[in-house]
C-alpha cells in the first residue's frame, strides 16, 4: 500500500506540475485551446505505446464515452483560460468544486449512497472552496473560469462512474485522450502560435506532465480500491501551491490559504472515516 500511495502522490504532482507548463503558455498569449488540444493528442500519441492492448474501435460508437470526453475536453479549456491570471494553487482551490459536486450527483443520479458524515465533512470542503473563489468579495472571471472547469470535472466523474463497465480504466483513459482531441482540433488548430523552441519544450512538458499523471493515476487505482486512494487527490492542492510559489512566486493570501486547509482536511477526514 506504501508504494501504491508513493505512486498516487507523484500523479498528483504531475498534474499539476504539467498546468505550471500550461500557465506559461498562456500567459504569453498563447490559446488556450490550442494548449488543451496538443495536450490532448500528445498525450494520446505518448500513452498510446503503453496503452495499445486497450485500443477497442467499437468503445467510440457509445455516445456516453463522447459525452465523458467532451465534459474534459471542456473543463481542461477553463482550467487554461483561469491559468492565463489567476495563481496555480487559487485555479486548483477552486476546481475542487468538482470531486464535491460530484459525491452529490453520484448519489441522486447514480443511487450511490451518502452517509451523513462524509456529507458534513465534504460541505466543510465546499466552504474551504468559497474561501478561495470569495464569489461578491473579490472574485476574477478567472476564478469563475476555474469554478467552471471544478463542474466540469465533477459532470465527467459522475460519466466516469456511469460508463465504469463499459471497458476498463486503462481504455476509458486512451478514450477521454482521442475524443477531448478531436473535439479541440478545430479551434486548436486555428490558434497555432508561432513554433520556437521555448514554446515547444513547453508544450510537450504540459502534455508530458499530465498524461504521465494520469497514467500513473490508472496505475494506483488498479493497486489499490478507489475508496483507500480517492483522498489522496486533494495533495493536488499541496503540489499546486508549492509549484505556484516555486515558478511564479505566488502564494495564496491567508483567507485563501484557510480555504487550501479546508479542502485537505475534509479530503483526509474522509480518509479516516473510510477506515473507521
Amino acid at each position: 500500500m506504501a508504494r501504491t500511495v508513493a505512486i498516487m502522490l507523484l500523479a498528483m504532482s504531475l498534474i499539476p506540475f504539467g498546468d505550471t507548463a500550461g500557465k506559461i503558455l498562456v500567459a504569453s498569449g498563447v490559446s488556450p485551446f490550442f494548449v488543451g488540444w496538443s495536450r490532448f493528442a500528445l498525450g494520446a500519441l505518448m500513452v498510446l505505446p503503453f496503452l495499445a492492448r486497450s485500443l477497442d474501435l467499437r468503445l467510440y460508437r457509445n455516445p456516453k464515452i463522447w459525452l465523458r470526453g467532451a465534459l474534459i475536453a471542456g473543463g481542461v479549456a477553463c482550467i487554461l483560460s483561469a491559468l492565463r491570471t489567476e495563481p496555480l494553487a487559487n485555479v486548483f482551490g477552486a476546481f475542487f468544486v468538482g470531486p464535491i459536486l460530484s459525491y452529490f450527483l453520484s448519489g441522486f443520479l447514480l443511487g450511490e449512497r451518502l452517509s451523513a458524515a462524509r456529507t458534513v465533512l465534504l460541505l466543510f470542503g465546499f466552504l474551504g472552496v468559497l474561501l478561495v473563489v470569495k464569489p461578491g468579495f473579490g472574485m476574477t472571471p478567472g476564478l469563475a473560469f476555474a469554478v467552471a472547469a471544478g463542474v466540469f470535472y465533477g459532470l465527467f466523474l459522475v460519466a466516469s462512474r456511469w460508463v465504469a463497465g463499459v471497458a476498463s480504466s486503462p481504455a476509458l483513459l486512451l478514450s477521454q485522450l482521442v475524443i477531448a482531441a478531436l473535439l479541440l482540433a478545430p479551434l486548436g488548430l486555428a490558434t497555432i502560435p508561432e513554433f520556437t523552441a521555448p514554446v515547444a519544450g513547453l508544450v510537450i512538458w504540459s502534455a508530458g506532465g499530465s498524461m504521465l499523471g494520469n497514467l500513473l493515476l490508472v496505475v494506483a487505482f488498479q493497486r489499490a480500491e478507489a475508496g483507500q486512494l480517492a483522498p489522496f487527490v486533494y495533495f493536488q492542492l499541496i503540489a499546486a501551491t508549492a509549484l505556484g510559489w516555486i515558478f511564479f512566486g505566488d502564494l495564496p493570501d491567508g483567507v485563501a490559504l484557510l480555504g487550501l486547509g479546508l479542502l485537505i482536511s475534509a479530503g483526509f477526514g474522509s480518509l479516516v472515516l473510510r477506515r473507521a
